[in-house]
Formats: structure tokens, C-alpha cells, sequence
């Protein structure tokens, strides 16, 4: 028997789950995104030559924040603490691989703050590098691995990078 959809009250109106009885535990999550840059742009990545600065840089400080505000851009995302944030980013022969953690002792998952912040950071290379290629894009946001909470751990079946195993981008 599936249980109800947590999100829906019962006349299927969206609500914000209220997770005030459920205990805090340790709770990470990992995901990633990609950057698609034309070779002129990787070159200019990998000499340092992008002319608005330091796009890696920037990217990881923009990822840390979008973590921390998740709530903000999403309606029925909780207010966490957010205890800790790594953002690896690798620039690679077809652009930017984000690799993006996140942890906190909380009452529900931070699947979301890892997703918004692998995102943010990739738009922040987006941002860095578009004068230099309008063609450049985001592909492939996605949840790696989560641990911790009722449901327990997850990975990926289809990517080998998840908590504990570092052997990403930053790792």
C-alpha cells in the first residue's frame, strides 16, 4: 500500500510537510551538474583567461550560497541548517564537471541544497564565461547520492561519485 503524498493535503492542495516530530540525524547529499563550453572557452579556463576573473572561484562561492538559500527559491523546501557545503569543480576537455555536498544535522533531507547548489555554481560559470560563448549551457542536474533519515542512504545506480566516495570533481 503507497502512503500518501506528503505534499498534498487532503483536498490535493500543496502544504509544506511539517516535520517537527521527526528526529535530527545526519543528512548528505551529493550532486552534479555540467558546463558545455566550446574549446576556445576551456582553453581560456585552463589558462586563466577568462576576462571577468577567477570563474572557478566564483562559481564555488555562488554554490555555497545557493545551498544556503534554497528555502528562498523553493516554496515547499524547509529552512535547514546547513552545516557544511563542498563544491568541486573540474574543468574538463568539453567544459565544467560541478560536483556539489552538502550536510547538515536536521529533521529532513538536503537533496535539495545540493541540487540548487551544483545548479547555482554552474550558472555562475555560465555567467563568467558567456561573453566569451553565448552557446554555452547547462546539461545534466542531478541527485548523485543521499544519506541519512527514514528513507537511508541512496546512490545513483547509474554513477559511481556519492558520499564517502570522493573520486568526483574536488574529490
Amino acid at each position: 500500500m503507497s502512503r500518501p503524498f506528503g505534499h498534498l493535503d487532503e483536498h490535493g492542495a500543496a502544504r509544506m510537510v511539517d516535520v517537527t516530530g521527526k528526529p535530527t540525524t545526519l543528512r548528505q547529499a551529493t550532486a552534479a551538474a555540467s558546463v558545455r563550453c566550446a574549446p576556445h572557452v576551456v582553453a581560456a579556463l585552463r589558462d586563466g583567461a577568462v576576462p571577468k576573473g577567477d570563474v572557478l572561484a566564483v562559481a564555488r562561492v555562488a554554490g555555497i550560497s545557493g545551498a544556503k538559500r534554497t528555502a528562498d527559491l523553493l516554496p515547499l523546501a524547509h529552512v535547514i541548517g546547513v552545516h557544511g557545503v563542498e563544491i568541486g569543480l573540474e574543468v574538463t576537455d568539453t567544459g565544467v564537471e560541478v560536483l556539489a555536498t552538502v550536510r547538515a544535522v536536521d529533521r529532513t533531507g538536503v537533496e535539495m541544497e545540493a541540487l540548487t547548489a551544483a545548479a547555482v555554481a554552474a550558472l555562475a560559470v555560465l555567467d563568467m564565461v558567456k561573453g566569451l560563448d553565448r552557446t554555452t549551457s547547462i546539461e545534466g542536474v542531478r541527485l548523485l547520492a543521499k544519506s541519512g533519515g527514514r528513507s537511508g542512504d541512496w546512490t545513483r545506480p547509474d554513477d559511481r561519485t556519492g558520499p564517502g566516495d570522493r573520486t568526483g570533481p574536488g574529490g
